[in-house]
């Protein structure tokens, strides 16, 4: 079993599997989560700001949690340290009271955070009997599950380990009440890019000492999709991403790639093309080709003239500068 996958399966009504009437403090609990605006995407974000935080791409260059040799390989120490991040994370987006004896107080009663990459959770003696908010994610498949669980004995293993923990068993993973039982996880696209194409980043990062080098190659590569600023500064290994992604529109200009990003007037030369169209922290690469007044294909106008992506057989011409003197 890799750590790409999740050990249990959800009841098909996992959202009303247990019903907690006779536990008026669970319902409390569950209740207030779900009363919160945006529940569902605010829980996402907590679990993809915690693992790029973990994964420091922008010092590190790493995008995945389960390498585990070579110089982008993730220490156990560090997927041990997600779960604290998590914790942290959570409390400050939705703005949880710190709890005694466990780590959050939710509409008045205490509530214990336990994050599992693969959803085998470890409660400890402290734990035992108290609410828990039980959270896992999968950035390989970018899905997520939370849910909460009373941890009483009878939900847990009779064995313990060298600390005292015991594990949730199966029987007692049905009794979860699952707040979002099969959440979408933001992506992250260089972890999905490598696994559509694996040499395509192995190319990029050999580029070693220069980020801007490695900027300028994934957008010539990497063109028609949204990337956003995590991978710029993960391919940079430097901070400032979007310097480097105005620096990369002027290396590019000869070889007919634009890079568009959210200031005017990219967003409409992107939905002119049919392209993925840039919010902020977020830009499109393309390759452009001037076209003649006949030519069907899709046109955006650019300095008064028209241009569309290029096709293989079209002219090699310098692109049209496009917010080559901002960063976006």
């Amino acid at each position: 079993m890799t750590g790409d996958e999740f050990l249990f399966e959800i009841p098909n009504n996992a959202e009303s599997s247990t019903s907690y009437a006779g536990d008026p403090e669970v319902s409390a609990v569950l209740d207030w989560f779900r009363s919160q605006r945006r529940m569902e995407a605010r829980f996402g974000q907590v679990f993809r700001k915690s693992i790029d935080e973990v994964l420091d791409g922008q010092r590190t260059g790493r995008y995945d949690l389960n390498v585990k040799q070579g110089p982008r390989r993730v220490e156990k120490t560090e997927k041990t340290y997600l779960g604290t991040k998590v914790e942290i994370v959570t409390r400050a987006e939705f703005e949880l009271e710190y709890g005694f004896p466990m780590d959050y107080k939710v509409a008045g009663h205490p509530v214990d955070a336990k994050f599992s990459i693969i959803g085998q959770w470890e409660i400890p003696k402290e734990a035992v009997g108290h609410i828990c908010l039980l959270m896992t994610a999968n950035d390989v498949k970018g899905s997520f599950r939370v849910g909460i669980l009373r941890t009483t004995l009878d939900v847990l293993s009779t064995s313990q380990n060298g600390d005292g923990k015991r594990k949730i068993t199966a029987q007692g993973k049905q009794k979860i009440s699952w707040l979002v039982p099969d959440g979408k996880l933001p992506a992250n696209f260089l972890l999905q890019l490598d696994n559509e194409n694996p040499n395509l980043l192995s190319g990029v990062f050999e580029k070693q000492g220069s980020g801007q080098l490695r900027v300028d190659d994934f957008f010539r590569k990497v063109q028609g999709r949204l990337v956003d600023r995590t991978t710029v500064v993960t391919v940079a290994m430097q901070k400032d991403g979007p310097k480097r992604v105005r620096d990369a529109r002027l290396s590019l200009r000869d070889e007919g790639i634009v890079i568009l990003g959210y200031r005017k007037p990219s967003p409409r030369i992107a939905s002119d093309l049919g392209l993925p169209i840039p919010k902020q922290g977020f830009w499109v690469s393309t390759r452009l080709t001037e076209l003649s007044d006949d030519d069907p294909r899709p046109a955006a106008l650019i300095n008064g003239k028209r241009w569309g992506i290029w096709h293989v057989g079209d002219a090699h011409v310098a692109a049209p500068a496009v917010n080559t003197d901002v960063d976006d």
